[in-house]
């Protein structure tokens, strides 16, 4: 499932995070690879133990909490530190498959990678290449967001980032385990949690379908969850 998430940061936060980061040490983007990663990657990356990664990713934290749409499609039950890189003229990522296990460098902190995120930190007009292509079920899909949008899909998909061949390309990029490891469950939770929504605001939350329709949701996120 992928699912685009408008505005997750608005201008002016973009704006701060970026004042943030741009002003920190860059590291080699390697340092986060796993053995296939690291020969396919091209790019640079904020430390991950860095004050500015740190600050900067508990924005992006707190902006996740805000969003009722990243709820619904993640059904998140831990959520890796947010990272940070970028790309200039030349660099890239090529295919691969993100890692089933993320590890937090130097804690006990892991998660199972079942959804990957990308938070774009760039606008599309300031840098050219640099697209996300994702390999799904549907096919393939390109993206390439607006500042502050975000993209969530499965960990186990194949994708890459195409070459950037003007400007810079800045992003945010984490992991999550979901309370639903399923992709195929997390998607019909979707589907009913936004038609729920739609009915209840069409008929009020009090109407005895939507309540209906609210039980069939909870009962079925009961069945599939592991809290």
């Amino acid at each position: 499932m992928l699912i685009a998430i408008p505005d997750l940061l608005d201008a002016a936060a973009v704006a701060r995070l970026r004042g943030i980061i741009d002003a920190a040490q860059w590291v080699d983007g390697n340092v986060t690879s796993g053995h296939q990663s690291a020969l396919a990657k091209r790019n640079e990356q904020l430390p991950e133990d860095s004050a500015a990664a740190r600050e900067a990713g508990q924005m992006v934290l707190d902006a996740l909490g805000r969003s009722p749409l990243f709820f619904a499609a993640t059904l998140p039950l831990k959520v890796f530190p947010p990272l940070f890189n970028r790309y200039g003229i030349g660099q890239t990522f090529g295919t691969h498959v993100d890692n089933a296990i993320r590890i937090q460098r130097g804690t006990d902190f892991r998660i199972r990678a079942d959804i990957s995120c990308t938070l774009f930190l760039a606008d599309p007009a300031d840098y050219d290449g640099g697209e996300l292509v994702i390999e799904d079920l549907f096919g393939v899909q390109r993206v390439k967001l607006p500042a502050g949008h975000a993209v969530v899909y499965p960990s186990s998909s194949l994708h890459h980032v195409t070459p950037v061949t003007r400007g810079t390309r800045v992003a945010s990029f984490f992991w999550l385990q979901s309370m639903v490891r399923d992709d195929g469950d997390r998607r019909i939770l979707f589907d009913l949690d936004r038609a729920v929504q739609t009915i209840g605001a069409d008929r009020g939350q009090g109407d005895p379908a939507v309540i209906q329709l609210t039980g069939v949701y909870h009962n079925l996120l009961r069945r599939w969850a592991d809290a």
